[in-house]
C-alpha cells in the first residue's frame, strides 16, 4: 500500500464580488426549464427572415402543443418542452413544412427552420403535412457551457446493473461515482465533496434531504432506490455550470423526467431474481471452515398508461418492489476465534455468516391535461415503503442488529401556462419523508472486550441506535420564462417552502455493558447509557424551517458563433431550533468558570452561548453563475466553453440539532471498580462500585448525575456551505464509421468551504489543549478537563474544505435506431484535497483546530474510467455491457501506534487494491404476433469475479504496543461477487 504523507483559504465574498461584476455583462447560463427542453432557433423564408412566423410543436406521442411567433429576426424559442418526439410546424407568409425533432430531458436544441425551399438544420428531415415521420433523433447539445451527460431511455433499458436504481448510470458521467458500502448502501458522489452535496430534481422538483446524509430524501442508509426505474423517462447529470434555476447542491445536480401516458394504452411488467447458488462466493465466504451465506435478490414491479382523452389527457402508474436476502460476514475483533466466545455468542455466531432481510415497495401515479394550448396541468405522487435489519455484521451479532424504516411520500401539482413569447411554471409540493432506525431487541447491550474496554472482540444484546429523523412540509415554487427579447431567453423564478424539521435521537436508550474476557463474564467493567435530562426534553427536536429562494438567468445568443449565460440566485432559510435556542443557564455558568475561557485557550465562549436573540440567519448566500460557449464555425460541430459559478447547498438538521437533542438526552458512562480495571469512587465522579441493580435500565436512568452528561454548543455565526466552479473545455463532433462521434474534453477545478465540522472544547487548567511542558507531553487531549460538573464540550463551526482539480474526458457515440449500437467512455483525472480526516461527524477531536490537521488527500480516485456499449444484434438479441476501472480510494486512520497515547494522530494511505467490475448482458424479445411481446435476459455482474473491498483494517496498534499485523488488510467486501442475474418481462 502507499502511504499518503500530510501537508501543513479565500474570503468568502471574494468571488462573489468577482462574478457579480460579470452581470453587468447581461449574458447566461443555457436554456433549460428544469427538467423541460427548448427548441430554439431561425426561420427562414425565401432566404430572408421570417418574421412573425407561427411556429408550433406538437408532441407526437400525447398530443400537447406549444406555440410561438418568431421575432423580427426570425428568432424563435419554444421552452418548458416535456421531453419526447415533436412536430414541429412553421407557418409562414402562407407557407407551412414540417419537421420532426427529439429533444432529451433540460436540452437545449438549435434547429434553423425553413419554408419556402429554405434548408433546415436539425434532427429529422422537413416533410410535408402528409408525410411526418417519427423517427428523429435528438440531436447533440453542443453550444452549453454546462458539463452535462445524457442518460438516455435505452441506457436505462438496456445495460446491465444489479439493482433498479435509476441513479447507477450517473456514474456515465466524468467526475460521478454511484458507490456502495458493504451493507448494499447507495450513494452518488461528485469530485471530492460527500453525497450531501448532491441534489436530485424530478420533474423539475428537488429532493434534497435537509435532516440527514445522503443527498436526497431516503439514501441515508438504504438499499432502497429512491424512485422506480420504470416510472423514469431519462434524465441528465450536471457536474458544473449548471443554471440559477438549480439550487441547494454544490456539486452535481441530476435532472430526471418521469414518464406520462400517451395517446396508445401500454403497460409493461418486469420480474427478475438472483439467489444463492447463482453467486461466487466472497473472498471471506473462502475462508477455511465458513460456509456460504444464503442470499436472495428478488425484484418485480408493472406499469400502465394511457389516454384518459385522446390529445388531452393521459395518465400512468408503477409499482415497483425489491426483496433482498444479503450475505454479511462476521470477522471477530482481536484476533479471536469463534470458540474463544461464550456459548450464548458461539450460538449466534453460528456458521460466520448471516442473512440481513431487505423489503421495499414503491409506488408512482401520475395524471396529465392539457386545457388547450395554453394551460397543462400534471399532478404526480411518489410512496416509498422499505424495512431492513442492518447493523449485522463484523462484531456484531444478529441481537445487536438495528430494524431500520424508510417512508416517504411526495406529491407535486403543475401548472404551465403558455403565450407566444412566456411561459410560466408553477408548483406546489409536499412532502414526509422519514428514516427511524430501532434496535430489534430492548434488551442491554453486551460488548466482550479485549483488555481495554474499547477492544471490542464481539457485542451482542440490544442495539444502541434509537432515532427518528426527517422532513414534512409543503413548498410552493414558479419559474416564468420570457422569449420576446431578440437573442435572449430570460427566466426568473422564486421558490418559498416551508418545511417541518424532526428529530427522536435517544442513542443508548439500551445501555450497553462491556466485560473483560480476561475477568468476569458476568460483572461489566464499564456502561454507557442514554436517559432524559430533566425539564429539558426527552431528545426530540421539532423546528418549522422556512426558505426562500430567488434567481434570474438570461441566455444570450449573441451571434452565431457565442452564446453568453449568466445568472444570479439568493437564498434564504430560517432554522427557529438554531436560531431561537437558549444555552441552559447551568452550561453558561459552567463555561464562564471553565479553562476554555481562559486567555490562550483559542475559543471566544460568547461566540457559542445563545441568549434567543443573537443568532441571525446567513442572508449572504448571492450565488453569480456565468458560462460561455463558441461554436468556431458556426455548424455546432467544434465549441469551446466555460463557466464560474458559486452555488450554494444546506447545513444539515442533523448536525444542528445535536445542541438541543443532547441538551435534552444526555448519554452517561460509568467505570465499574474491579480487581483488572481498578477506579476511585472517592475521587472519580464516573467509578461506581458493581450492584446487579445496574442492569435493571430504569435503576441506571435514575442514577445519573444531570451534570455529568457531554454538551453541544452551535457557532453563533454558522454559514451555509458552498462551492467555488471553474471551469473551461471543448467539444468537437466528427465522423468515423459512417456515423458521428462525440468528444469532450475540460478542466475542472471546484473549491468547497464552510462545511460544518466538530472539535474538542475542553481545555486544560492552563487554557491550552495540549500540554506546554516537556513533562506533560505524554498526555492525551483533554477529555473530560476543565469543564465541570459535564464531561465534555464538542463545538460545531464552519471548517470543512476541500479542493479538487480534474481532468474530464468524454468519448461517445450515440445509440441510434438507424446504427442500432452506441459506445460512450468517461475519463476522470482528479486531484483533491480536504483539510481534514473527516466529512461532518464524528468530530475532529485531536486537535485544536481543524487547520491543525493539514491537507489530506481527498476520497477520490486519481483515474477513473467507465466504459458502456450497446449493440442490437441478429435474431431480436441485444448485447450491452458497462466496465468500471478506479485507482484504490485514500483511506484515513487514526495512528495511535506511537510512544504514547498523546501522540494520536490522523494519517491516511492508499489500500493495494483498485476497483475494475465488467458487467454483461443479453435480452432476447419476441413479438407474439399480438400486442404482447415477452423479455427474457441475462445479466452477469462482476464478470471476472474481482474482489473490490469497502473496508479495512485501519486499527494500527496501541501507544506501545507492535504494529497490528492486520493493519491495511480488507475487512469488507463490495459486493457483487460473480452473479448470475435472470429476468423475465411483458410489453403489451
Amino acid at each position: 500500500m502507499k502511504q499518503i504523507a500530510r501537508t501543513s483559504t479565500p474570503t468568502r465574498k471574494l468571488l462573489s464580488c468577482a462574478l457579480a461584476s460579470c452581470l453587468l455583462l447581461g449574458a447566461a447560463p443555457v436554456f433549460a426549464q428544469s427538467t423541460g427542453a427548448t427548441i430554439r432557433g431561425q426561420v427562414m423564408a425565401d432566404s430572408a427572415p421570417a418574421a412573425q412566423a407561427q411556429v408550433t410543436a406538437t408532441n407526437i406521442a400525447t398530443g400537447l402543443t406549444r406555440s410561438v411567433q418568431s421575432t423580427a429576426n426570425g428568432g424563435y424559442s419554444l421552452a418548458g418542452l416535456p421531453p419526447g418526439t415533436y412536430k414541429v410546424d412553421v407557418n409562414a407568409g402562407g407557407k407551412t413544412t414540417t419537421q420532426n425533432i427529439t429533444v432529451a430531458v433540460g436540452q437545449t436544441a438549435t434547429v434553423n427552420l425553413g419554408v419556402g425551399g429554405v434548408a433546415e438544420t436539425a434532427g429529422g428531415p422537413a416533410t410535408t403535412l402528409d408525410a411526418v415521420q417519427v423517427t428523429a433523433e435528438a440531436p447533440v447539445e453542443t453550444k452549453t457551457s454546462e458539463i452535462a451527460t445524457y442518460v438516455t431511455p435505452k441506457q436505462i433499458q438496456a445495460l446491465p446493473q444489479g439493482t433498479r436504481n435509476f441513479l447507477a448510470f450517473a456514474d456515465t458521467a466524468p467526475g460521478v461515482q454511484f458507490l456502495s458500502d458493504a451493507s448494499g448502501n447507495t450513494r452518488v458522489r461528485s469530485g471530492a465533496q460527500s453525497a450531501n452535496a448532491v441534489n436530485v430534481f424530478i420533474d423539475g422538483v428537488g429532493q434534497k434531504n435537509y435532516v440527514t446524509t445522503g443527498g436526497v430524501s431516503g439514501q441515508d442508509t438504504s438499499r432502497g432506490n429512491p424512485f422506480p426505474q420504470s416510472a423514469i423517462g431519462e434524465y441528465k447529470v450536471i457536474t458544473q455550470n449548471y443554471k440559477a434555476e438549480y439550487d441547494q447542491l454544490s456539486s452535481a445536480a441530476i435532472v430526471a423526467a418521469t414518464r406520462s401516458g400517451t395517446n396508445e394504452f401500454e403497460g409493461s411488467f418486469f420480474w427478475d431474481r438472483t439467489s444463492t447458488d447463482w453467486r461466487s462466493r466472497s473472498v471471506f465466504e473462502e475462508r477455511e471452515g465458513a460456509t456460504k451465506a444464503v442470499s436472495k435478490e428478488e425484484q418485480y414491479g408493472v406499469s400502465f398508461g394511457g389516454p384518459i382523452l385522446k390529445d388531452v389527457a393521459h395518465f400512468f402508474v408503477a409499482y415497483e418492489a425489491k426483496e433482498y436476502l444479503s450475505p454479511r460476514t462476521f470477522n471477530l475483533g482481536r484476533g479471536y476465534a469463534a470458540s474463544d466466545l461464550p456459548a450464548d455468542m458461539q450460538a449466534e455466531y453460528g456458521t460466520g455468516t448471516y442473512s440481513s432481510p431487505f423489503k421495499e415497495d414503491l409506488y408512482f401515479g401520475k395524471i396529465d391535461w392539457a386545457v388547450g394550448q395554453n394551460h397543462y396541468f400534471e399532478l404526480t405522487a411518489k410512496y416509498r415503503d422499505e424495512s431492513e435489519t442492518i447493523q449485522v455484521q463484523d462484531q456484531r451479532l444478529p441481537s445487536a442488529a438495528t430494524l431500520n424504516t424508510n417512508e416517504e411520500t411526495r406529491v407535486d401539482l403543475r401548472y404551465q401556462f403558455s403565450s407566444y413569447n412566456w411561459l410560466n411554471d408553477a408548483h406546489i409540493t409536499y412532502e414526509d419523508a422519514f428514516w427511524s432506525p430501532k434496535p430489534a431487541n430492548f434488551a442491554n447491550g453486551y460488548f466482550l472486550s479485549d483488555g481495554n474496554w474499547w477492544d471490542t472482540i464481539a457485542r451482542s444484546g440490544g442495539s444502541d441506535n434509537y432515532q427518528n429523523k426527517g422532513q414534512k412540509g409543503w413548498s410552493l415554487q414558479d419559474d416564468l420564462t420570457f422569449n420576446g427579447w431578440e437573442g435572449h431567453t430570460v427566466k426568473m423564478g422564486v421558490k418559498y417552502k416551508q418545511v417541518d424539521l424532526q428529530t427522536l435521537e435517544q442513542n443508548a436508550y439500551n445501555p450497553q455493558f462491556y466485560y473483560d474476557i480476561h475477568e468476569s463474564l458476568t460483572n461489566p467493567i464499564h456502561v454507557e447509557f442514554g436517559a432524559p435530562v430533566a425539564g429539558f426534553g426527552n431528545g426530540t427536536v421539532d423546528s418549522k424551517n422556512k426558505q426562500f429562494g430567488i434567481y434570474i438567468q438570461d441566455d444570450w445568443v449573441v451571434n452565431e458563433h457565442l452564446t453568453l449565460n449568466v445568472g444570479v440566485r439568493w437564498d434564504y432559510e430560517k432554522t427557529p431550533s438554531y436560531e431561537d435556542y437558549v444555552t441552559p443557564a447551568a452550561v453558561v455558568s459552567a463555561l464562564q468558570a471553565s479553562n476554555a475561557n481562559l486567555p490562550g485557550s483559542g475559543i471566544d465562549i460568547n461566540d457559542y452561548i445563545s441568549t434567543g436573540g443573537n443568532r441571525k440567519a446567513d442572508k449572504n448566500n448571492w450565488a453569480p453563475r456565468v458560462g460561455f460557449s463558441y461554436d468556431l464555425f458556426a455548424d455546432e460541430r467544434h465549441v469551446i466553453f466555460g463557466g464560474a459559478g458559486r452555488s450554494y447547498d444546506r447545513n444539515l438538521f442533523d448536525y444542528l440539532q445535536n445542541e438541543v437533542s443532547k441538551a435534552s438526552w444526555g448519554k452517561y458512562v460509568y467505570n465499574f471498580n474491579t480487581a483488572l480495571h481498578p477506579c476511585n469512587t472517592a475521587t472519580d465522579a464516573t467509578c461506581r462500585e458493581w450492584d446487579p441493580r445496574y442492569l435493571d435500565p430504569e435503576f441506571l436512568r435514575a442514577s445519573s448525575v444531570a451534570g455529568s452528561r457531554e454538551v453541544f454548543l452551535n457557532n453563533n455565526g454558522l454559514e451555509v456551505p458552498y462551492s467555488d466552479q471553474f471551469s473551461l473545455g471543448m467539444r468537437n463532433t466528427f465522423e468515423m464509421l459512417g456515423n458521428d462521434w462525440n468528444t469532450e474534453v475540460a478542466y475542472s477545478y471546484i473549491r468547497s468551504h464552510d462545511g460544518i465540522a466538530f472539535v474538542l472544547g475542553n481545555r486544560l487548567a492552563d487554557g491550552s489543549f495540549f500540554p506546554s511542558t516537556p513533562a506533560g507531553a505524554t498526555d492525551p487531549p483533554p477529555w473530560g478537563a476543565g469543564f465541570a460538573p459535564f464531561s465534555n464540550l464538542i463545538l460545531a463551526q464552519n471548517a470543512l474544505e476541500t479542493k479538487s482539480k480534474s481532468v474530464y474526458v468524454k468519448l461517445e457515440k450515440p445509440y441510434t435506431e438507424a446504427s442500432r449500437w452506441g459506445v460512450t467512455l468517461a475519463y476522470t483525472y482528479t486531484d483533491s484535497e480536504q483539510n481534514s480526516p473527516i466529512d461532518g461527524w464524528p468530530g475532529a477531536f485531536n486537535a485544536e483546530n481543524v487547520r491543525d490537521y493539514g491537507w489530506f488527500p481527498g476520497k477520490v480516485p486519481e483515474n477513473r474510467v467507465v466504459l458502456t456499449g450497446i449493440w442490437d444484434g441478429p435474431w431480436g438479441l441485444t448485447f450491452s455491457g458497462k466496465g468500471t476501472w478506479a485507482d484504490a480510494t485514500p483511506r484515513y486512520y487514526q495512528n495511535c501506534n506511537v510512544s504514547a497515547w498523546a501522540f494520536c494522530h490522523f494519517e491516511s494511505y492508499t489500500p493495494d487494491e483498485d476497483f475494475k467490475q465488467i458487467d454483461l448482458a443479453v435480452e432476447k424479445v419476441w413479438d407474439t404476433g399480438s400486442d404482447i411481446r415477452l423479455r427474457v435476459r441475462g445479466d452477469v455482474l462482476n464478470v471476472f469475479n474481482w474482489a473490490n473491498y469497502s473496508g479495512y483494517e485501519d486499527w494500527r496498534g496501541g501507544a506501545g504496543e507492535p504494529q497490528n499485523p492486520a493493519w491495511g488488510r480488507p475487512n469488507a467486501i463490495s459486493l457483487p461477487t460473480r452473479t448470475f442475474k435472470l429476468s423475465f418481462g411483458l410489453d403489451w
